[in-house]
């Protein structure tokens, strides 16, 4: 069977290039034969056989065609296989088809059958769509209905793509097996692999005549509308998933998923910190000097008295606890911090600024800790 060259290397399909390198140069380290030079003669031969393994590995996997040409057929090369009946034959390898199926059997511990009903099914694909929500449904939850486009099976042919659901004969090339067993010639010698046929794409089956309300395709682009629950505090860009919901899966494979992406609009007063809430509170200067109470709205619209101690400066914050946002699917709530923005009165009359003068010249032997050790930093 073909060697799986991103097994070898220890990585997913879905790994770039600098994690293939990465990989690559961790186990040539590992397994390179100067490693090995004091050890048993097996020992050597083993870590022989896995460097020339690894870099043959990578050699295909950092070469971009190749790469290519093996994610889709297997083998660096390309495919080597033909249609017909005899010669190496997509349908019957000169006749020793069913010998590699139970070869596959075998080696696989199940029946080819089984094998190939599995190749012939893939899941659908998920849907990602993008929900805009108030900052108030985010913060409390909200159950929102949702209309998107998705692939469905046709009903008229039951997905078959065929007319009635019963227009089709059995894939001659494949014999109904929907895989057909390929050769790759390699520097390690000859692989053979079973694939999806590419006659009939693992149906097993080829269409005769196609379903009128589907054009053959199996699959229809439906309308589709939804109940689903938003749970408090979910927050801007955080996906929810809804099984099940996204295109129709392939021969009888399961649904793909929804993915849901959040997007949350701000508030007109309020900003969001994690499960925190922030709050920008203007007072005046009379306030910030002498102190007093402010009364605010809290996100969930209760009033709370907030105390401002005398002397109060620019950018103080104050916390008040548990009046944040609730934790996702936690019965705790973040806190809102007050940043205290002393606001200077502007075009003041004559009269205001005489009187304000007045009050300055009696404020003039205050305390200013500030002012004072300035002054005596300066004066230094």
């Amino acid at each position: 069977m073909e060697k799986d060259y991103y097994k070898i290397l220890g990585i997913n399909r879905e790994a770039n290039a600098d994690e293939i390198k990465s990989a690559y140069r961790s186990l040539a380290k590992k397994w390179h034969p100067d490693v090995y030079a004091t050890d048993s003669e097996e020992k050597k031969r083993e870590a022989k056989e896995k460097f020339t393994e690894i870099q043959h590995a990578y050699s295909v996997l950092s070469n971009p065609e190749k790469k290519a040409l093996y994610d889709q057929y297997g083998s660096e090369e390309g495919p080597q296989m033909s249609s017909g009946g005899s010669g190496f034959g997509a349908s019957g390898f000169g006749g020793f088809g069913d010998i590699f199926s139970d070869l596959f059997n075998v080696f696989s511990g199940g029946d080819s059958s089984s094998r190939s009903s599995a190749s012939r099914q893939r899941s659908g694909e998920d849907i990602e769509i993008q929900l805009t929500l108030t900052f108030e449904e985010a913060c409390f939850g909200v159950e929102k209905e949702i209309t998107y486009k998705r692939t469905e099976n046709c009903n008229s042919c039951n997905g078959t793509g065929a007319k009635n659901g019963k227009s089709y004969t059995t894939c001659s090339n494949c014999k109904g097996t929907g895989s057909v067993i390929v050769e790759q010639r390699t520097m390690f010698g000859v692989m053979r692999s079973q694939q999806v046929c590419p006659a009939c794409g693992g149906k097993g089956k080829i269409i005769t005549e196609s379903c009128p309300d589907c054009g053959g395709a199996g699959r229809v682009k439906r309308q589709k509308t939804i109940k689903v629950k938003i749970p408090a505090g979910v927050d801007n860009n955080q996906m929810l998933t809804v099984n099940a919901e996204g295109n129709a899966g392939y021969n009888g494979a399961p649904n793909g998923n929804l993915i849901v992406v959040f997007r949350v609009l701000p508030h007109k007063i309020f900003v969001r910190a994690g499960y925190d809430l922030k709050l920008d509170l203007p007072i005046k200067v009379s306030q910030a000097i002498l102190g007093g109470k402010v009364t605010i709205s809290t996100i969930n619209g209760d009033k709370v008295d907030i105390d401002i101690p005398e002397g109060t400066e620019d950018g103080t914050v104050i916390r008040v606890k548990k009046r944040g946002i609730k934790f996702l699917r936690k019965d705790s709530y973040g806190d809102l911090f007050i940043k205290i923005i002393i606001d200077l009165p502007k075009n003041l009359s004559i009269k205001q600024k005489k009187v304000l003068k007045e009050s300055m010249d009696i404020l003039e032997n205050a305390s200013y800790s500030k002012v004072d050790k300035f002054n005596k930093l300066t004066n230094n």
